[in-house]
């Protein structure tokens, strides 16, 4: 979580305590709040401390219930703010996977400059269809989400006409162990590999392995695209984090540059390709 989301959510818990001790009827304290809105104690010194994230309804009972029914619409509105940084998966994933695809598609077709790292998958504008279908079938697994994988896929595929545009530049760092990592089955890794080999020459592709026997200046970490220099996408198990503060983008990119100088471009990463694609026999 960032540094810049968790202090904009405790400038919200600030303004929840304020509209609670400025109640029209008089200073509310949380224990008398809490027992008008039928919730714990805990959960109102939570929400004021900035530990716990309101939700949309949070935030318009609070308002209702401190008298101040007015100010919802400023809370919903600082809230939007922070969902803007964190897409929680839950709240993403309500309606499946096809929205997400296209709020990714949106964001890349914007964009003429992308880098990513990535070392746990494939990233998804290099995948094949039946490489996204297994991954995509995990996550529905995982997060119980709504079975939407074939329009998840299609999007997921559109997105891929952007490499042989000559106007874009994606420059691709993986980490080797992903090209063995079978979270397919060994025939859709296969094709998988086959597809990725093919990519390597692209004019509009840069395409780095990082090897697993490379010396690296820093751990490898979690995976994250960066737009145009501007903004970052970061992705864990429980949400998507989209910055666009100076200090984050400076960071992600000093982290991407920093693994690049440990990567292996051309005939070399077309080596660890065929290596990895050999070992399955398939």
């Amino acid at each position: 979580m960032s540094t810049d989301f968790q202090q904009a959510r405790v400038a919200l818990g600030e303004r929840l305590r304020e509209l609670r001790q400025s109640a029209p009827g008089g200073r509310l304290t949380g224990t008398a709040l809490a027992g008008r809105l039928g919730w714990t104690q805990s959960k109102v010194s939570k929400l004021e401390t900035g530990r716990q994230t309101a939700t949309a309804d949070d935030l318009k009972q609070w308002a209702e219930a401190t008298g101040q029914p007015q100010s919802a619409e400023e809370l919903l509105a600082r809230l939007r703010g922070l969902e803007s940084q964190i897409r929680s998966w839950r709240r993403q994933l309500a309606s499946g996977h096809k929205a997400v695809q296209d709020t990714h598609n949106a964001a890349q077709a914007s964009s003429t400059v992308l880098r990513a790292w990535e070392s746990s998958w494939i990233v998804g504008m290099l995948q094949t269809p039946d490489y996204a279908r297994a991954i995509l079938r995990r996550f529905t697994e995982l997060h119980s989400s709504p079975r939407d994988i074939e329009d998840a896929v299609r999007s997921r595929m559109r997105r891929q006409e952007g490499l042989y545009d000559s106007g874009r530049q994606y420059h691709v760092l993986l980490w080797e162990p992903v090209l063995r990592s079978l979270i397919c089955p060994p025939s859709v890794l296969a094709g998988q590999l086959d597809r990725l080999s093919g990519v390597i020459g692209l004019d509009a592709v840069e395409l780095g392995i990082v090897p697993l026997s490379a010396s690296l200046k820093i751990p490898p970490g979690g995976g994250f695209w960066i737009y145009d220099d501007a903004q970052v996408v970061i992705e864990n198990w429980h949400a998507e984090l989209w910055l666009d503060d100076a200090d984050s983008v400076a960071t992600h990119l000093k982290v991407w540059r920093t693994l690049r100088e440990s990567a292996v471009f051309g005939a070399d990463a077309q080596n660890l390709i065929g290596a990895a694609r050999r070992t399955l026999n398939v």
